[in-house]
């Protein structure tokens, strides 16, 4: 029987990335991500809004570029798997942790400090599976202007993410 550990989050950086490197030269990057859900609480009937935190590890190519481009309060679309370790504290009371390890990283909203207009529905780049070009996150259709919605195209395959070439328009033969 096959099996599959994957996350996905989309959320807010809580705190600047942590970058360091080990002795490999390898880049390692640690940020927290604030997920927010709301509920109707069932005995006061008002909404409830619950925030969970999220331990996310980034490796290689992929940690340089969360160094760059993420800050705190960003938001951000994270692919990844769980892990869980267990650690001793400075007390020496042993713990237990659950990690996120990223293999794709896409950052959401708007760009800053990129040189161009500002605001708008403009969204950032990110990297991904430690490649080092940019992305552009797929906009939510919801959130779609209906002048840039493509008319009647079948939609992308939901197991692979956008390249953000899905809407071009060339007549390449291949």
């Amino acid at each position: 029987m096959a099996s599959v550990n994957k996350v996905i989050l989309v959320g807010n950086c809580g705190r600047d990335p942590e970058i360091r490197y080990l002795p490999s030269g390898q880049a390692v990057a640690n940020v927290s991500i604030a997920t927010t859900s709301r509920r109707k609480d069932r005995t006061s009937g008002e909404m409830v809004e619950e925030t969970q935190w999220h331990r996310v590890t980034f490796f290689e190519r992929l940690a340089e570029i969360v160094g760059e481009y993420v800050k705190k309060g960003s938001p951000i679309y994270i692919e990844g798997r769980l892990t869980y370790r267990k650690y001793t504290d400075k007390d020496g009371i042993e713990k237990n942790a659950t990690d996120i390890v990223a293999s794709e990283m896409q950052l959401l909203g708007a760009r800053q400090g990129m040189g161009g207009p500002g605001g708008g529905d403009e969204e950032g780049g990110g990297g991904g599976g430690g490649a080092g070009y940019q992305r552009r996150a797929p906009a939510p259709a919801a959130a779609r202007p209906p002048a840039q919605a493509p008319a009647q195209r079948p939609a992308p395959a939901a197991s692979k993410p956008s390249s953000g070439f899905d809407d071009m328009d060339d007549d390449i033969p291949f």
